[in-house]
């Protein structure tokens, strides 16, 4: 995925962008040089009971990582970004490594992704779009709010997470220190904090997000 999009023509706009749609929903994106925290670990047994909510709150990290590249792709739609452009485009391509690593997990955890997926991917683009367009503090406050929620579900599916299901956590582990990077990225990027209604419509829409993809 890549963000610079800004001086190129409308058609041709639309068709990377429908190109990094269907490389995030149904492809493989563009991945870092980072390995999966995972590979080398055993994998324990767990029960069926165990192992299905494992999947399930692997599945929705990875529809928070399908989210999270509509927004970044969304703001490349519309965002100027200037001399942070390279780190967003960094911290983009990090998401990808995320989305990567939670498929692999639900495909070992027999599991599948959310059928919402492109639903929630929409959802993200736009708001993605609309905050690059209010202008590139806007943009970056997005950027470091989402991440901080993020945050807090990754700590709190680390929590709930099976014991002996080592390999999910270290997928959740390297994905928390990440999204906090990006965070303090964006903060250093010059980032604005949201106002409250808007973070406070952001926490509304994730908990929809997580309740709806944990069954579908």
């Amino acid at each position: 995925m890549t963000l610079t999009t800004r001086n190129l023509m409308p058609a041709d706009k639309l068709v990377i962008g429908l190109d990094n749609a269907l490389r995030t929903l149904f492809g493989k994106p563009q991945m870092t040089e980072r390995t999966n925290p995972a590979a080398t670990l055993p994998e324990l047994e767990m029960n069926d009971s165990e192992k299905l909510h494992a999947a399930r709150l692997m599945r929705i990290n990875h529809t928070g990582e399908v989210c999270a590249q509509a927004l970044y792709q969304g703001q490349g739609a519309s965002a100027c970004l200037g001399d942070v452009r390279a780190i967003m485009e960094r911290a983009a391509m990090e998401e990808n490594d995320h989305l990567d690593w939670c498929e692999k997990r639900l495909e070992e955890l027999d599991n599948r992704k959310s059928i919402l997926n492109p639903f929630w991917y929409l959802g993200s683009f736009l708001i993605g779009a609309t905050a690059g367009m209010a202008g590139d503090k806007w943009s970056l406050g997005f950027v470091a709010e989402t991440e901080r929620q993020v945050t807090a579900h990754l700590e709190d599916h680390l929590s709930r997470l099976p014991p002996q299901d080592q390999k999910s956590r270290a997928i959740l582990e390297q994905m928390k220190e990440d999204e906090l990077r990006h965070a303090t990225s964006a903060l250093k990027a010059g980032a604005v904090d949201l106002p409250i209604p808007i973070r406070s419509a952001m926490k509304l829409t994730s908990r929809v997000m997580t309740k709806s993809v944990y069954y579908l």
